[in-house]
């Protein structure tokens, strides 16, 4: 089917014919080509033939009575294809039962034109359901548009919230210059354990696609309060004396206080910065109790700082500091793995050893710049 264009330039619509008659068929043509373009189909299978491949017409008249598949038949099949669903169908009858015609209705045509047909009538029906037609697609396309416009402000407003959360988190990592890659590879280590876990009978609940994004959304921010810290601390080449370490431990506190003056300033909650907050102010908690800054124990620290907490010291234990060389993979899970019950809960330390190779490809890819390699560093 091709379309031809009026005198204005303008594509004519397109109506296909459906009818079993040729005498029909032709009186038809000829009643509408003066005004559209018209295609015709002898009976309900040559119409889903032509209907299967476009371009497609823009309005359907359609015969009831033809042998082999009725119109109502045909009718059913075109509100079957999503392709085609939307083609306004006028049925063209000998039938005047109200039965009928409310079958056709049920069916999904848009009017009824019973014959002998009144020219003027079909030409009137048809132009309107032609507009009507006009104005649908137009606001299905505007919807679409709409639809598709919100998903793109959407994935942007997400994608600068995601560069300002590691801005933010950069402040902090680009005062302590050692621990390159870390946010990175911490973002991955708590992905890797909440998918893990999501099964288990106590995660279950909680570990939801959307919440294992806002984890992995949220990480970063996990030692966001280590901008407070004075440098003379935060960069000390050894260990702490305890007043040092006072100091060094209240990084948790000001990384809550940091993102609940976010949260008070957008004056709406959100679900990322709670969640960064749990990780940020609990991230050093200990399972038995042991940690700081509240001395929480067991399941009163909230999952995210639990898991944050595995992958946080394992970081740590395999990372190059200015006090102390890295540890090896098998050292570091050792150690992990001694935690258990007593630094660390003992569900994700299971799923830690479990994953120990995942963690431990996570960490190569996303591995610190030898500073020894001297193209490193131009």
């Amino acid at each position: 089917m091709t379309l031809h264009e009026n005198t204005a330039g303008a594509p004519r619509s397109t109506i296909l014919v459906v009818d079993d008659t040729p005498t029909n068929l032709a009186l038809m043509s000829a009643l509408l080509d003066m005004h559209y373009h018209v295609v015709t189909a002898a009976d309900g299978y040559e119409a889903l033939r032509l209907l299967a491949t476009p371009p497609l017409p823009d309005l359907i008249l359609l015969d009831v009575m033809m042998p082999g598949m009725d119109g109502y038949e045909t009718c059913q099949a075109i509100k079957a294809q999503p392709s085609t669903r939307d083609i306004p169908v006028i049925f063209l009858t000998a039938r005047a039962d109200t039965q009928d015609e409310a079958r056709g209705f049920q069916l999904g045509a848009v009017d009824y034109i019973t014959k002998p047909i009144s020219p003027p009538l079909v030409l009137a029906r048809v132009h309107t359901h032609l507009q009507l037609k006009a104005s649908a697609d137009f606001l299905r396309d505007k919807a679409s548009f709409l639809e598709h416009e919100v998903q793109r402000r959407t994935a942007e407003l997400a994608a600068i919230q995601d560069v300002t959360i590691h801005a933010m988190a950069s402040l902090a990592e680009t005062r302590d210059n050692e621990t390159g890659q870390h946010l990175r590879r911490t973002q991955f280590y708590v992905r890797t354990l909440a998918e893990a876990l999501r099964h288990h009978p106590r995660f279950a609940s909680l570990l939801t696609d959307d919440y294992i994004a806002t984890l992995f959304k949220s990480a970063p921010l996990h030692d966001i309060g280590k901008v407070g810290i004075p440098d003379r601390i935060l960069l000390k080449p050894g260990p702490f004396v305890p007043e040092e370490f006072e100091v060094m431990k209240t990084h948790t506190t000001l990384g809550k206080d940091a993102i609940e003056q976010a949260e008070r300033q957008l004056g709406t909650p959100v679900k990322f910065l709670q969640t960064a907050k749990d990780i940020a102010y609990g991230h050093q908690e200990k399972w038995d109790g042991s940690g700081y800054p509240r001395g929480l124990r067991g399941e009163d620290i909230p999952l995210p700082a639990r898991l944050m907490a595995v992958a946080d010291v394992y970081d740590a234990l395999i990372t190059r500091r200015v006090y102390k060389p890295p540890m090896p993979h098998e050292d570091a899970v050792q150690l992990i793995a001694q935690g258990r019950g007593s630094h660390f809960d003992p569900d994700v330390v299971d799923a830690f050893l479990h994953l120990q190779q995942q963690f431990k490809e996570i960490a190569r890819e996303y591995r610190d710049p030898d500073p020894t390699d001297e193209s490193a560093h131009p």
